[in-house]
C-alpha cells in the first residue's frame, strides 16, 4: 500500500459519527475552541477545520461568522459535513500531505491526529500547518495522551442500535506499543436487507514531549499544554488535553 493512500478506516463510520458521535464531541469541545482560539482571532477570521469529519464544528464556526475550509480524507464525512455547513468549503485531502500557502488565521483540529501512526508523519501535518497559517496565526487542537487511553479505551465495550442501523465497539489499547485498537461491527439496512461490516481503526499514542518537540522543530512558538478540566473548568473526557501554539512572526 502506498505511503500516500488516504486513511479510510472512518469510511463505515461516516454515519454512526455524524449521528451517535459528533453531537457529543462537538458539545464537550466547542466550549474550549471558544476559550483557545476564537478570542484571539481577528472579526471574519478564515479558518482552517483540519480532519473536519461530519462538518458540526465548521457549522458553528461559520454560525460566529469566520470564514472556513474543512479538509478531511473520507469521502462519507465529507458526504455529511456539506449536509450539515451548506455554506463551508470542504476539501477531500490527507492532513499529511495537503499544501496550502499562507491563507488561514487559525488552524483548529479536535481529535484527528491520533490517527497519524508516525512521528515523522506527524512532525509533516505540523509542517503543513505552520505553511499555511498567515504570519501569528494560531494553531488549537486535541490529542488523547495515554492516561486517557487506559481509562477509555481498556477493553471499553460500546454500541447502539437504530431502525436502520446497529453497531458494537470494543476498544483496547497496548501500553507497550503506544497503540490503540477499535474493532467495530456495522450493521446497516440496505434496500430492505442487513448487511455486516467488520472493521477495524488503529490509534496511535503520542507523549506530550513528542508533540512540542515535533512543534518546535517545524517553528511553532508560544506553546501551550492546556488541561481542559483544570485549566478552562470543562469536565473531564477523552480528548482533555489541548494543545495551543502560533506561527513564528518573521523579523
Amino acid at each position: 500500500m502506498s505511503s500516500k493512500t488516504l486513511y479510510s478506516g472512518y469510511e463505515p463510520l461516516a454515519r454512526i459519527f455524524n449521528e451517535d458521535w459528533a453531537p457529543g464531541i462537538l458539545k464537550e469541545t466547542l466550549p474550549a475552541v471558544e476559550k483557545l482560539l476564537l478570542p484571539h482571532l481577528p472579526k471574519e477570521a478564515h479558518i482552517l477545520d483540519l480532519g473536519c469529519g461530519t462538518g458540526q464544528l465548521t457549522q458553528q464556526l461559520l454560525v460566529k461568522g469566520y470564514k472556513v475550509t474543512g479538509l478531511d480524507s473520507s469521502q462519507g464525512m465529507l458526504r455529511y459535513a456539506r449536509e450539515n455547513a451548506p455554506t463551508g468549503e470542504f476539501i477531500l485531502g490527507d492532513a499529511r500531505f495537503f499544501e496550502f500557502p499562507p491563507t488561514f488565521d487559525g488552524v483548529v483540529s479536535i481529535g484527528a491526529f491520533n490517527y497519524v501512526m508516525k512521528l515523522e508523519e506527524l512532525t509533516g501535518v505540523f509542517h503543513n500547518v505552520y505553511a499555511a497559517l498567515l504570519e501569528n496565526g494560531l494553531f488549537v487542537f486535541y490529542v488523547y495522551l495515554e492516561e486517557e487511553y487506559l481509562s477509555n479505551w481498556n477493553g471499553n465495550m460500546s454500541g447502539n442500535v437504530k431502525e436502520e442501523y446497529a453497531w458494537a465497539a470494543r476498544n483496547s489499547y497496548q501500553p507497550k506499543e503506544k497503540i490503540a485498537q477499535m474493532n467495530l461491527t456495522i450493521f446497516s439496512l440496505v434496500e430492505e436487507n442487513w448487511q455486516r461490516l467488520d472493521t477495524t481503526i488503529l490509534e496511535r499514542c503520542y507523549s506530550s514531549a513528542e508533540i512540542k518537540s515535533a512543534l518546535e522543530n517545524v517553528g511553532f512558538t508560544e506553546i501551550s499544554i492546556i488541561d481542559a478540566q483544570r485549566d478552562l473548568a470543562i469536565p473531564k473526557r477523552a480528548g482533555n488535553t489541548y494543545f495551543v501554539c502560533r506561527k513564528q512572526v518573521n523579523r
